[in-house]
This record gives structure tokens, C-alpha cells and sequence, in this order.
């Protein structure tokens, strides 16, 4: 069944593609500052957090903390933002759902896509910020940033076709994602760095997978190092809430278009 509904993506990846730039256009077209509000996002929430543990509560990062942050917020926008948009991928499309046949998960993974160009608009930003903070470049480590990336959007994919499904039958699922989602970023070393965590708790404090990655690219990028071992944790545990998100949403994916 897995490798029958790979297949229809293949045979769909036109579809999958040109949604995905659909997608694109429709979030910047009549939008003002356009691209820019993929940098705006991250970049305000850095300048917030900049000023409370610079100057109110001053926190040790070990390099300037306007990089640190921004390091950690451009993969955890593109994380949050993703899941939130594939939530809402089947509602917002149900005329299609109910009434075209094409495999249901395309919506989805479009959503996915389309906030990867949101990333790559943020992420280089901080190649700017490297430079005037003369921070080096790392470049066999750079290698590794795609991979890191990959297990970031399979973690990302399976939650949200898990969310995408229940969004259809329980319309109060966005609420609860948006509010997971909010607490899930206080759970990871985004604003702080994990030293603050207490050794102890630290082999309880990776199964959240998103520490793994957001450390993974810090090491990269502010560290000039390759990931440590805690990375193949987040790849264990993206594997497997990607394989149930997928396994769930096709079991009942029957049930869309009587539901939505």
C-alpha cells in the first residue's frame, strides 16, 4: 500500500508542484512586501527576544544572541508555519476533495513546499548575518545542512498529515496545533541555549526531536562542528511520526469527501 501511494505521488508530482507555486503566488501577490514577510517573521520575533535576554534577562550564548536566535527561529518558522498550513490544507481546498480524485496527500506536502521557499528567503539572511559577524564558514559542515533539513520535513509531514486528517473530522484541531505549537517552542533551545538544561533531564530532553535538529544546525553554523550523535535521535523519531502521519491519513483518507 506504502509503495502503491508513492507511486501516485510520482504520477502526480505535476500537480504536487504547480500547487505548491499556486501556493506561492497566492500568499505574495497581493501582498506588499511580498517575500519579505518570510524574513519579517523570524526577524521580529529574534528583535523581541534580543531585547528581553540582552538587556532584561542577559543569557551567555557565546556569540552575539541576534545569531543565535535568528540560527534557531528560521528553521523553527518553516517548521511551525508548515505544520500549521498542512492542517488546514484539506479544509480550505474542500471543493476539490469532494468533487476531483487526485491523492489526497498532495495538499499537504504542496504546503510543505511552499513554506520551503519562506526558508530559503530567511536562511539567507543569515548568511548575511555570518558575514557581519565574521562568523566562519564551515563548509564540509554545510554539506550536512540538507540532511538535517530532510529529517526536519519528515518530522514536519508526518505531523502534518496526522493533523490534516483529524482537521477534518474535529475542526477545533487547528486551535490545538497552534497552542502544541507555541508550547513545543518554549520546549526547545530556540531562546536559550540547552546549557541551561540540567544534565540530568538532558536524555529525556532529546526525544524532542526538534533539539536534535535546532542543535544540528547551530553546531553547523555557529560552531564550525559536525552534529553530534543526538542527531540520528530526531532522524529515529521524524521516521517514525512520519511513517504513522502517513500510514493514519491513508487509512482514512476514504472518509474526506463525505466529512469536509
Amino acid at each position: 500500500m506504502a509503495v502503491s501511494s508513492l507511486g501516485a505521488i510520482s504520477e502526480y508530482h505535476e500537480l504536487l508542484f504547480a500547487w505548491a507555486s499556486r501556493t506561492i503566488r497566492a500568499r505574495y501577490q497581493q501582498s506588499v512586501l511580498g517575500g519579505l514577510w518570510a524574513v519579517l517573521q523570524p526577524a521580529a520575533t529574534v528583535a523581541i527576544f534580543t531585547i528581553i535576554f540582552t538587556q532584561f534577562i542577559p543569557i551567555d550564548t557565546g556569540v552575539p544572541y541576534v545569531i543565535f536566535a535568528y540560527t534557531a527561529m528560521v528553521p523553527w518558522t518553516f517548521f511551525a508555519a508548515s505544520i500549521s498550513d498542512m492542517g488546514d490544507s484539506l479544509i480550505i481546498n474542500m471543493n476539490l476533495v469532494s468533487k476531483i480524485y487526485f491523492p489526497r496527500q498532495i495538499l499537504p506536502i504542496a504546503a510543505l513546499l511552499a513554506r520551503l521557499m519562506d526558508f530559503c528567503i530567511a536562511g539567507s539572511i543569515l548568511v548575511l548575518l555570518m558575514i557581519y559577524y565574521q562568523v566562519p564558514f564551515f563548509a564540509l559542515g554545510w554539506l550536512f545542512i540538507p540532511f538535517i533539513l530532510i529529517t526536519q520535513m519528515v518530522l514536519a509531514l508526518g505531523i502534518g498529515l496526522t493533523a490534516a486528517a483529524l482537521n477534518v473530522f474535529y475542526r477545533d484541531v487547528k486551535h490545538l496545533i497552534g497552542l502544541g505549537l507555541q508550547l513545543w517552542l518554549y520546549a526547545t533551545p530556540i531562546v536559550y541555549p540547552i546549557d541551561v538544561v540540567p544534565e540530568r533531564f538532558l536524555p529525556f530532553y532529546f526525544l524532542n526531536p526538534m533539539v536534535g535538529i535546532i542543535e544540528a544546525y547551530r553546531a553547523i553554523v555557529l560552531r564550525a562542528e559536525l552534529p553530534g550523535p543526538y542527531i540520528f535521535i530526531s532522524v529515529g523519531i521524524a521516521t517514525v511520526v512520519f511513517i504513522f502521519g502517513y500510514w493514519f491519513f491513508k487509512r482514512v483518507e476514504s472518509q474526506f469527501a463525505d466529512l469536509v
